[in-house]
């Protein structure tokens, strides 16, 4: 996906939410790294998982907002920028005030204050998968899954 699509579905009277995924970089570009793209009435703004952390302006840990464009994929190689894997677009959601996904958009904007594994990270989870899904086991009633290689969905503290 690149910009010019991405801008084409934004409806900027509704609350949308876009989970994305790509490839991570190199040398685990066979796993998935997913996450959120947010529109609020026209507001847009990116929420993932990063395995750096405290390294942008708008990071609680590793959670991180608005790191990277809304749209774009993973640099293929950390640290060389013009290099990114395409981004899929998993699932786009809809709604209007008072809406499960304004609900949800709202419990996503939350999420620095609220998700557990901020400080933590690990390449088997906690990481963006273990974000996502978290995010998702929220919201049953959607019944979205991640892809087979998200390898974090399905982690749980001991």
């Amino acid at each position: 996906m690149n910009s010019q699509e991405f801008d084409s579905l934004i409806k900027k009277d509704k609350y949308q939410v876009f989970i994305f995924t790509s490839l991570c970089s190199l040398p685990l570009f066979f796993a998935g790294h997913p996450w959120f793209v947010v529109n609020e009435k026209g507001i847009i703004s990116r929420w993932e998982v990063l395995h750096i952390k405290n390294y942008s302006q708008e990071n609680w840990g590793h959670l991180h907002k608005d790191f990277f464009p809304s749209w774009r994929g993973l640099e293929m190689l950390w640290g060389f920028s013009d290099f990114h894997w395409g981004s899929k677009l998993l699932s786009v959601l809809e709604g209007e005030e008072n809406s499960l996904v304004a609900m949800m958009v709202k419990f996503i904007e939350k999420s620095p204050e609220n998700y557990p594994y901020c400080a933590k990270y690990s390449f088997l989870g906690a990481n963006s998968d273990t974000y996502v899904q978290w995010i998702l086991d929220n919201f049953p009633e959607l019944k979205i899954k991640l892809p087979w290689n998200c390898f974090g969905k399905n982690y749980k503290e001991k």
